[in-house]
């Protein structure tokens, strides 16, 4: 089994960018969970999702403690929270970030993916320049270094969920997924 955490903020699409994902890996056989938690969250509150996929079916519907891989969203959280709690060493961390994955001083224990989901979101008119909304880059990001889906079945269920700019939220997914960045560690 294999599970994500997402951390970002309310109103940028963290939870939607969850269930893009889930409903991919689907299309694709796979068995899968996409929820979120909740509070009394509000715009810009932190935002928690988690996704679980395994090829068998999945009865757990507890919190994720141990995630395999994390989802920053928002990178003001790296300074705000622990993104790393419970982080599987050797896992992979994706921060929408403009800065190359050695720049965010993380743990080395862990592998460092970057893409700039903002510029991008920005580029594609998705939200406003002052609050773009960056979920689908994320997931364009996500499912290329993970490896979790084809492209085409992203794109697919991008159109499919996202009920506003569905094409241009499938061309911000695919730019991610072409402009992910991430250091090779030998």
């Amino acid at each position: 089994m294999v599970e994500i955490r997402f951390h970002g903020r309310g109103g940028q699409g963290t939870v939607v960018a969850s269930k893009i994902i889930a409903d991919a890996i689907a299309k694709e056989g796979n068995f899968v969970q996409a929820y979120p938690e909740f509070g009394v969250e509000r715009r810009g509150a932190p935002v928690v999702a988690f996704i679980r996929i395994d090829d068998k079916p999945i009865y757990d519907k507890s919190r994720i403690y141990r995630p395999d891989h994390i989802v920053v969203v928002e990178p003001t959280l790296l300074d705000a929270i622990d993104v790393t709690e419970g982080l599987e060493d050797g896992g992979w961390i994706l921060v929408n970030s403009d800065k190359k994955p050695s720049q965010l001083n993380l743990p080395s224990k862990y592998k460092v993916a970057t893409v700039n989901a903002t510029s991008i979101a920005i580029n594609h008119k998705l939200g406003t320049k002052t609050a773009p909304i960056v979920n689908t880059g994320i997931v364009g990001a996500v499912v290329k270094i993970l490896n979790l889906a084809k492209i085409e079945s992203v794109l697919e269920a991008v159109k499919e969920i996202v009920p506003i700019k569905p094409d241009e939220n499938a061309a911000a997914a695919k730019e991610a997924y072409e402009k992910v960045s991430w250091e090779r560690k030998e």
